[in-house]
């Protein structure tokens, strides 16, 4: 993977859009304290989805929006954009907008995405945005004393493996899903099955009502033409 361009617009200190150019070789960034330096840096983090305020030297994802001076109103928005070279050297552009008070939104070539896609897309070049290849401020006091999880951490984003780890919680959370799907559906097939047998039940003792009736009414027909035929012979025999 080979970053190439890299275009902000309201972010930080970078209230106009500028665009940073990066070619083959090494790139310098140079500049007196306080003209952005660092925050290029932060902009490459955060547009490979960064999600600690903290890691952005920030309270809160919003203060990333460029907060205004006395010359110049506070921006609503800001945006990041990566344009890269994929593994196998296609074009990618990923990138990355927040609206304050909304949240962020991320795109990969135009197309809408979720955040962890585009942690993966990097985590599988063995980068990202907790990369140890980058290195901000006060980055080497915190590796020299990380703990022993964390150093893993880092050996694993170095050999390019840590997005198999995302993809395997991933994996166990949509099992889990299924598993849970699968209780819920034996819960609905439980209550169908009680269902049915009680309208079976119901279904016996209709027919059996039914049963029932049409003898009363063969009975009572029976004992009308009885009584009929009764009256008949009496009459008859009046006579």
């Amino acid at each position: 993977m080979e970053f190439r361009k890299l275009r902000l617009a309201g972010f930080k200190s970078f209230v106009e859009p500028a665009e940073l150019v990066i070619g083959p070789g090494l790139t310098g960034v140079v500049g007196p304290n306080g003209c952005g330096k660092s925050n290029l840096l932060e902009a490459l983090r955060w547009v490979m989805g960064e999600a600690s305020p903290k890691s952005m030297r920030s309270g809160g994802m919003d203060d990333v929006i460029f907060a205004g001076t006395a010359r110049r109103p506070a921006r609503t928005q800001a945006s990041v954009t990566l344009a890269l070279a994929g593994a196998a050297g296609e074009e990618l552009e990923v990138s990355r907008r927040i609206e304050r008070g909304a949240g962020s939104d991320y795109r990969v070539n135009g197309r809408d995405t979720r955040a962890q896609d585009v942690k993966l897309l990097f985590a599988d070049s063995a980068t990202g945005s907790g990369s140890p290849a980058i290195v901000g401020q006060g980055r080497i006091s915190a590796i020299i004393a990380a703990k022993p999880a964390e150093r893993r951490q880092l050996l694993e984003e170095a050999a390019g493996i840590a997005g198999l780890h995302v993809r395997r919680r991933e994996a166990e959370i949509r099992l889990r899903a299924a598993e849970a799907n699968v209780l819920r559906l034996d819960d609905v097939i439980r209550a169908a099955e009680t269902q049915a047998n009680a309208l079976r039940r119901q279904a016996r003792v209709a027919e059996r009502y039914r049963q029932l009736s049409d003898r009363l009414k063969r009975a009572e027909a029976e004992l009308i033409f009885a009584r009929w035929r009764a009256a008949q012979l009496a009459a008859e025999a009046a006579h």
